[in-house]
């Protein structure tokens, strides 16, 4: 990826964009977004990254372990450590018998009519979600230099190959022909993208090519951000004005 600066309101940068508490006198991380388990080695350079305080950072820890390893293990089929694509996964594995025992439970095998043996896996998507919003939150204060202190009024996380053609349509195209109907301030990362081109392809910013994307745009009054992960999960989250 490559490095943009932005040039938008520095008061937009007075809060934690997770707890909504003003950073002033709080211990502060700069956090990855996305979280730096759910890409592969060698992981792209310039990473964006907001500032948000250290106790959110912390706690959004175990959430993104398992986020990262039960996708891992449904890609892979199995609970097995050494089966595993995803590096941070195959140690959580390892490391985490209960972790492994727990995604391990939530797999269902069964037959089909016409013999074929199939598996069905059932997440803990309230884990899952939170790790989505985490990261759509990260997506819109980085692109647009725009907080989320709301809650979202749209969540929506599933596979893509669960979506009908026109809704995997819809996902991955633009909400209107050409240029946007609103464009980003200017001084913002994602009007410098649109000016550009830079890590775009269409309305996506790839961050690492068959691992993670995103797109923020403006839909309506408000703000949507769509992510992909391994090019399998795609979530969708919404907030209105």
């Amino acid at each position: 990826m490559q490095r943009i600066e932005e040039f938008v309101d520095e008061r937009q940068k007075s809060w934690c964009i997770h707890c909504v508490r003003s950073l002033a006198g709080l211990k502060t991380n700069d956090d990855h977004v996305p979280s730096k388990s759910l890409l592969t080695k060698p992981r792209p350079h310039h990473l964006p990254v907001v500032t948000i305080c250290r106790e959110c950072n912390t706690s959004f820890s175990l959430d993104e372990q398992y986020t990262v390893t039960f996708i891992s293990c449904v890609l892979a089929g199995s609970t097995d450590p050494e089966r595993q694509l995803n590096a941070s996964a195959a140690r959580a594995l390892a490391d985490s018998s209960a972790l492994r025992a727990r995604i391990e439970q939530s797999r269902t095998e069964y037959r089909t009519i016409g013999g074929e043996m199939r598996l069905v896996w059932q997440p803990d998507i309230d884990r899952i979600q939170r790790v989505v919003v985490k990261n759509a939150r990260g997506h819109a204060y980085f692109e647009y230099g725009e907080p989320m202190l709301d809650p979202p009024a749209h969540i929506r996380v599933l596979p893509l190959e669960a979506m009908s053609g026109s809704e995997r349509q819809r996902f991955e195209g633009s909400h209107g022909e050409g240029s946007p109907a609103v464009w980003p301030e200017v001084g913002s990362r994602m009007m410098t993208r649109l000016a550009t081109g830079e890590d775009l392809s269409g309305s996506w910013v790839t961050v690492q090519d068959g691992i993670y994307r995103y797109s923020v745009q403006t839909v309506g009054d408000g703000l949507q951000v769509r992510t992909v992960l391994y090019e399998y999960l795609a979530a969708e989250v919404q907030w209105e004005h």
